[in-house]
């Protein structure tokens, strides 16, 4: 087996916010297993259970390893749920989950080695050891020449950093800003406390523009979130300290947002409400991850329980009166809003699938804690689902809708409203609408932050009476899992690299056909006394993202059926045994 040792800087969300001290700790000092549904997107592992600094995310979502949106760093070990996921280079963008640690980038290369049964342990290192391991691996790819491993850690001797680099704390007219290491390439900037409130997006806003007015050396992106501004930059150009320096002194140089106003645009999109395609991913995860998920086999029904509501028909009024303010991009994948309502009495509160989904089907729409979601393209996702709607990303082709040379559909503080439509006419929407043949209205508006505020205020009553009914709700369902015994998920076991089945007693003229990778069976294809020819599919294997077909090596008859719907297997173990055909052993 495989042993992985990789390193680490710290992630944006450690002990004590986050996770406790012994949890951190009991991070590095834990082997993980390297889980069957992993890929590029993201690898995920098998170990310990967390150990949580708190009871939940509360408006984020009701378990503790949800957080409003930020972005991500590539190589974030991210908690989806109790699972923890390393981020890889087809990995989501932002996302509202934490992340105790990120690979380093001279360790990058390795996660492109791992496959299911491999072991990992992360080793902690400081910035300068991460900036010693880059230089040496660039002066090898230019001389062929490694330098040896101990003058690289004499190199970048140091004590690893803490999740905080820096805190300004809050004081009259002036909100309080926390600096979190992401890694040796990341730096997040959080505004205020961990809640929502888009006064706080605004005043990300205000960062984001002042640094891209300025270009200072070194900063290679800005990416926002709900109340966040992730800076990816060079460290070989700039320091992380003299970024530091750099940031606080924007905070004093900041022009007011009191009377902040930014371009906005009413996006109406079409959405086919509790689609077959929705229902057939919670099928699946139902199958292959996770029977017993409180939200399974209903999201909707979820939904309505957990916000209190009378019936899913409220669910189903609240989304479409509902006027959902975008506020990131790229959550999940290609041009993914993350959005939340600009009513609070709009705003739904979920949790997110623990452990996440395997597959998402492409453009379906979700809620997870008070966010809103669209999802660009089919792949891994945790919002509980209510539909789907058009595509949010063109890779084909301009039109009225997409523009600019922009393959995504929607612009930061874009204002989505849904209307409704049957799965059948949404099907034809989504034909034309890629080809330019169908577009959508869209209303060009101005966001004020004074008005804004003003309407919380005049309607801070039935604000305050939605949210305790909600938060009733709330704690009703945590209690709920507690009584059923859902509150702690038992991981997977961990995958086991095994040879072929070598001992098995089988008939005369009897071949054992086995599963070529480690996975899930999602479907068997035949039975017991079934004939088949040879190439014929027999079952179908989910692992890495992929539905794998596992073929007769021979013609013959079923003779026995080992693994069946819903079964773990190892690579090399068998599924079924099959008798062959007398001609084809002559």
């Amino acid at each position: 087996m495989l042993a992985f040792l990789g390193g680490c800087a710290s992630g944006p969300h450690g002990a004590p916010d986050f996770f406790t001290d012994p949890g951190i700790t009991a991070f590095f000092a834990a082997d993980w297993e390297v889980h069957y549904n992993s890929s590029r997107t993201g690898i995920r592992l098998i170990g310990p259970k967390p150990l949580w600094a708190r009871p939940d995310g509360g408006e984020a979502g009701l378990h503790p390893s949800n957080i409003h949106d930020n972005a991500y760093a590539v190589g974030a070990v991210d908690f989806t749920g109790d699972m923890p996921v390393i981020l890889g280079p087809d990995g989501p963008s932002l996302g509202g989950f934490v992340c105790p640690a990120v690979v380093v980038q001279a360790e990058l290369w390795k996660l492109g080695q791992l496959r299911p049964g491999n072991s990992v342990r992360f080793k902690r290192l400081a910035l300068g050891e991460a900036r010693a391991l880059e230089a040496a691996q660039e002066l090898f790819v230019e001389t062929l020449a490694p330098p040896a491993a101990r003058a690289v850690r004499e190199a970048g001797a140091g004590v690893p950093a803490d999740a905080v680099a820096h805190r300004i704390a809050e004081a009259p007219g002036r909100t309080g800003v926390t600096y979190r290491v992401s890694g040796d390439k990341y730096l997040l900037v959080e505004y205020g406390p961990m809640v929502l409130d888009l006064n706080l997006r605004f005043r990300v806003h205000a960062l984001m523009h002042w640094l891209a007015a300025r270009r200072p050396a070194g900063i290679v992106d800005l990416t926002p979130g709900i109340r966040s501004l992730q800076v990816h930059y060079d460290s070989a150009s700039v320091t992380t300290r003299a970024l530091l320096d750099l940031l606080t002194r924007a905070e004093d140089e900041l022009p007011s947002i009191g009377d902040m106003e930014v371009p906005s645009r009413i996006v109406h999109l079409p959405l086919a409400w509790d689609d077959s395609q929705t229902r057939l991913a919670v099928q699946k995860y139902m199958q292959s991850v996770r029977r017993d998920a409180p939200w399974c086999p209903d999201n909707i029904e979820f939904i309505r329980r957990i916000n209190g509501l009378a019936g899913v028909d409220d669910v189903k009024s609240i989304v479409f009166d509902a006027s959902y303010l975008v506020l990131g991009l790229g959550d999940v994948y290609l041009g993914a809003p993350v959005a939340t309502p600009v009513d609070p009495r709009h705003r739904l509160v979920t949790t997110k699938y623990n452990p996440a989904r395997t597959w998402t089907p492409e453009n379906a729409v979700g809620i997870g804690g008070a966010y809103l979601c669209i999802y660009g393209m089919e792949g891994p996702g945790g919002y509980q689902f209510v539909g789907r709607t058009v595509q949010v990303w063109n890779r084909y082709r301009q039109s009225a809708s997409f523009r600019d040379g922009k393959p995504w559909l929607l612009r930061f503080f874009d204002q989505i409203r849904f209307y409704p439509v049957s799965e059948e006419r949404l099907a034809g929407m989504r034909e034309d609408f890629v080809h330019g043949q169908f577009d959508i209205a869209i209303e060009p508006v101005t966001l004020r932050r004074r008005e804004y505020n003003e309407f919380l205020q005049a309607n801070a009553g039935d604000i305050a009476r939605f949210k305790r009914r909600q938060q009733e709700a709330f704690e009703a369902e945590r209690e709920r899992w507690r009584v059923a015994g859902q509150s702690e998920w038992a991981a997977d076991a961990p995958v086991l690299e095994t040879a072929p089945d070598s001992g098995l007693e089988l008939p005369p003229g009897a071949r054992a056909v086995a599963s070529p990778v480690s996975g899930s069976v999602w479907k068997v294809l035949v039975e017991p006394g079934d004939h088949v020819a040879a190439g014929a599919p027999l079952a179908i294997i989910e692992s890495m993202k992929m539905e794998l077909a596992v073929h007769a090596p021979a013609a013959g008859t079923v003779f026995e059926v080992f693994r069946g719907k819903g079964s773990a297997v190892s690579a090399g173990e068998a599924l079924l045994v099959i008798t062959v055909d007398r001609k084809e052993v002559e």
